[in-house]
């Protein structure tokens, strides 16, 4: 560009300091739309928040963590105070000694930061612990406190504040340290990955309004009591889950079973159920508090709460209604020949017969084939062979006869010849 075009340029272009012209475009880059969309992460850290929990991230850097607290903060109407835990000494979270006129008759009191002042005066508020696997264990052990306790030197945090961290895996952090287990414990661990549909829709300018959960009135004591029934039923049984330390460090630093966070768990339940939260969500927030295993066998001993009673379906065996889900099904066909087995009598045992026949009819036949022959092994003598049985051969054959071209096809791909004697089981029969 010349000098004799800059000239012909009009003044309002030259004299515009160009910081201002920049200002503007950065202006309608932040400008952006919302919409509504369900998100489960979300969710479940809102319930998590609403139980009074300590709530920790784990993500890898630049995923959208602190974005989803500020998007919470926003919609839970709290104002948001971010501490970087790393960047702080054991006596920020301790308390700062302060002497006075007389310390040997009135002590040396400890201060609080002034970020714990804030808090209080509010009233209420989101305390978001940023990078908390950076923190060293000094650090770490002085947080003990304020995450369960809530207090911070001689300073009790308002019970209108709630209190969630972000932590990057130690490969990804910065001079990363594993969390400590006492530390680890007290925390609801959920792990925030992104959606690339969502990035890619939020960039073009549109970016996702959570839809967050609501808690039903009506609904809180069957809550509470279908909680404290669901984890005290599952720990009754499997008493070994009531407390677990992980052997190796690194699943020491997440989620793992001790009674504080069964305690949690419980409280989780509730409010997932008082809110109507699917399964997904729930399974996040139990994953979360006592790790993978025990878990996923508290939500299985969950979903077995709600079956039908064996003695019920026995009871009318034509009318009777099925679980739809695989698993739950199967659960239910194994209870009713459970309960034949421990009160054999011809005629439970013809209305079992009657349940396998339904159970084809509305389902996978596969799912029968065990049941079938468990209950074919129960016929006393004098017992006549009831006339839906025929129903069931086909279906069982049929089965049969696909397990064995699966077990086939397997064993041509691991080399093994397909006339070997575990692949070729004599046909089971059913009863005649």
């Amino acid at each position: 560009m010349t000098s004799a075009t800059l000239l012909t340029e009009p003044p309002e272009l030259t004299d515009r300091p160009q910081l201002d012209v920049a200002g503007e475009l950065l202006a309608l880059l932040r400008a952006s739309d919302t919409e509504p969309r369900a998100d489960q992460q979300l969710e479940a850290l809102t319930l998590a928040v609403a139980a009074d929990l300590p709530v920790l991230l784990w993500g890898e850097p630049g995923i959208g963590k602190t974005a989803a607290l500020n998007q919470l903060a926003e919609a839970l109407d709290l104002p948001l105070t971010t501490v970087i835990a790393s960047v702080h000494e054991p006596s920020d979270f301790s308390g700062l000694p302060v002497v006075g006129d007389d310390p040997a008759r009135q002590g040396v009191p400890l201060a609080p930061p002034d970020w714990a002042v804030r808090l209080v005066r509010a009233g209420k508020g989101l305390l978001f612990l940023d990078e908390l696997s950076t923190a060293p264990p000094a650090v770490q052990a002085a947080l003990l406190r304020l995450v369960l306790e809530r207090r911070i030197g001689a300073l009790q945090l308002p019970p209108g504040v709630r209190i969630v961290a972000a932590a990057n895996p130690r490969a990804s952090a910065a001079d990363g340290w594993e969390l400590s287990p006492p530390l680890a414990n007290r925390f609801v661990h959920l792990q925030w990955i992104h959606e690339h549909e969502v990035v890619v829709r939020g960039l073009g300018g549109t970016w996702p309004r959570a839809v967050l959960p609501r808690l039903d009135p009506a609904r809180l004591a069957d809550a509470v009591d279908f909680a404290r029934r669901g984890v005290c039923g599952l720990l009754a049984v499997r008493p070994a889950l009531v407390h677990r330390l992980p052997d190796n460090e690194t699943r020491r630093g997440g989620a793992w079973p001790s009674p504080r966070s069964w305690e949690m768990t419980l409280r989780l339940v509730a409010f997932a159920t008082a809110a109507g939260s699917s399964r997904d969500v729930l399974s996040l927030l139990v994953r979360g508090t006592v790790g993978d295993g025990p878990g996923l066998e508290l939500l299985a001993s969950l979903d077995r709460m709600d079956l039908p009673d064996p003695e019920s379906l026995l009871a009318a065996p034509a009318t009777a209604v099925l679980p739809d889900r695989g698993d739950l099904r199967q659960a239910v066909l194994d209870g009713v020949v459970a309960a034949v087995r421990a009160r054999p009598e011809r005629a439970r045992w013809d209305a079992a017969w009657t349940l396998l026949v339904r159970a084809v009819e509305t389902g996978a036949p596969d799912l029968v084939v065990v049941p079938a022959m468990t209950l074919a092994s129960l016929r006393q003598e004098g017992w006549d062979v009831p006339p839906s049985i025929e129903e069931l051969a086909g279906a069982v054959s049929l089965s049969q006869q696909a397990d064995q071209a699966s077990a086939r096809a397997e064993a041509r791909e691991r080399g093994a010849r397909p006339s070997t004697p575990l692949l070729h089981p004599a046909p089971a029969r059913l009863p005649r």
